[in-house]
């Protein structure tokens, strides 16, 4: 049967500077007050009856959260020009709202739906992943969900292989509906993969994702062209057609971007272990790996005893900075758009074509956010952030830090065996983007490793855990940061949960 469960969450924040620390807002889905306030989370759904071959569940979270800074909110006019109003500190929020069918090894998913997360310790996922990213740099939950689909393949095993190779996948299309330069922008997704079980213990699994945002209404192009001729031009990363703008029409259409990823997994006797190399792409180059070392390495222990003092482990060392080098060649010429696909690749291939500027486009000015949260990376930090002025309720252009060099640390377990904990330790050197440098000499257009830069370093830091009572929840957790990015804080948050039916 398809079992039903609630969940009831209220919580309280506050902080010794007003504005919430980073680990107290980040990877939170978008749902947390940014200053001292109060958070309310109801979550009502079912599960996928496994006994039946053909299944369905549903589910729903609503939130409203209070913010004592009662954020401002702006729009922009037709010129692209800013306009500021001031708007409630009470927000309402659908978190959820989807519905979904399995048959077999499909299954397809409708509505606002959140990504599913990987690397989560002490066999509880309301305290959210070890990770920065949640295993995804594209897509880590640190942003509001968004309608869409998405029909997906679950792991299936390829013929002739003895179950050793499998299959999986999904395809989607989502609708942005927050405030941003282009609104209503449209996003396309196709990941793929491929899990090799080498051996009883070992196993190998190759990833490729897709994404690109498109159409939508510019202040500056008015309505975009979402036709069927130019949604096959994003699934095959071509340029748009004669109607769209320009740079559309001399790179490729809309904005797009994904990540690559390799995986081993080591399966011991009573624990487990995982290497991942997650590697981002903006263009060409990146696409072929130019712009190496870049990405998120992540290592994670984890015990299959959840009750252990210590259960899980994870370190991630975080490299974003060379961006396929801070020189570009290329030239947009329309002379470029009558060669070959195998001719352009070449061409690519043979200039420096550096400043990848992840999460940001020309066009797509709001760059990959939503509700002004950064979709992927949250040490990706937004538009504002250093000098304050950030806030979800602004419209966001795009991430002003996207060269990052962090390592991160992340602890879970249970107290006494019985109380549940995760603690994180983030240090991160921050040096903005390419063109916009936080401070120091500017390196763009000179070789690499001729300028000695100088980052901004930052530490931030969060213990958070439960104490499950005989019908109540109590959830805490502590948070601070110490740096030069953002200011200097401690804060704190404290909330009951009441859950019925389904895993606690």
């Amino acid at each position: 049967m398809n079992e039903f469960a609630l969940s009831l969450l209220l919580l309280g924040a506050l902080s010794t500077n007003g504005q919430l620390p980073f680990w107290a807002t980040s990877g939170q889905y978008g749902l947390m007050p940014e200053t001292n306030g109060a958070l309310a989370w109801v979550q009502a759904g079912t599960q996928y009856d496994t006994t039946r071959e053909f299944q369905w569940k549903w589910g729903v979270s609503m939130a409203a959260n209070y913010d004592s800074r009662c954020p401002i909110r702006s729009g922009m006019t037709n010129e692209g020009k800013s306009g500021m109003t001031q708007t409630a500190d009470f927000n309402l929020m659908v978190d959820e709202l989807y519905g979904s069918l399995k048959w077999r090894a499909l299954s397809l998913d409708l509505g606002m739906k959140r990504f599913n997360r990987d690397f989560f310790g002490a066999g509880t996922p309301t305290l959210g992943s070890l990770s920065t990213t949640g295993g995804n740099i594209i897509w880590s939950g640190n942003a509001r969900t968004m309608p869409g689909y998405a029909l997906n393949l679950n792991p299936v095993a390829i013929p002739g292989t003895g179950k050793h190779v499998w299959l999986y996948g999904s395809w989607g299309d989502y609708w942005t509906i927050d405030e941003r330069y282009v609104t209503g922008a449209l996003i396309h997704r196709m990941d793929a993969g491929l899990r090799f079980d080498i051996t009883r213990r070992l196993g190998l699994t190759l990833g490729f994702e897709h994404d690109a945002m498109w159409g939508g209404t510019s202040p500056r192009y008015g309505e975009l062209p979402t036709t069927l001729s130019n949604y096959l031009r994003v699934i095959a990363g071509q340029a748009a057609s004669a109607e769209a703008p320009v740079n559309d029409r001399n790179n490729v259409i809309g904005d797009q971007r994904g990540r690559q990823l390799l995986r081993l997994d080591w399966r011991g006797d009573g624990w487990q272990l995982a290497l991942q190399h997650d590697h981002p792409f903006e263009d060409v180059s990146s696409l072929f790996f130019r712009n190496f070392p870049d990405a998120v390495n992540t290592l994670a222990l984890s015990l299959d005893d959840k009750d252990a003092w210590v259960s899980d482990f994870v370190y991630e060392f975080q490299y974003t900075r060379y961006q396929s080098g801070p020189i570009n060649e290329s030239t947009k010429e329309e002379e470029n758009k009558s060669r070959s696909w195998l001719e352009r690749i070449r061409y690519w291939l043979s200039i420096q074509d550096g400043g990848d500027n992840y999460f940001n486009n020309w066009e797509y000015k709001s760059g990959w956010t939503h509700f002004g949260h950064p979709i992927g990376n949250p040490l990706f930090f937004p538009e504002g952030t250093r000098d304050g002025s950030w806030t979800s309720g602004r419209v966001v252009l795009g991430v002003e830090n996207n060269r990052v060099r962090a390592h991160h640390m992340g602890v879970a377990g249970k107290l006494f065996r019985k109380l549940p904990y995760k603690l994180m330790l983030t240090y991160s050197e921050n040096y903005g983007i390419f063109k916009e440098r936080y401070t120091g000499p500017n390196p763009w257009n000179k070789p690499w490793g001729t300028v000695e830069e100088t980052p901004l370093r930052q530490v931030s830091g969060a213990f958070m855990g439960e104490v499950p009572l005989k019908l109540l929840t109590v959830t805490y957790g502590l948070y601070a940061d110490k740096g030069v990015l953002l200011p200097d804080n401690f804060g704190a948050t404290v909330g009951l949960r009441y859950s019925f039916g389904g895993k606690r």
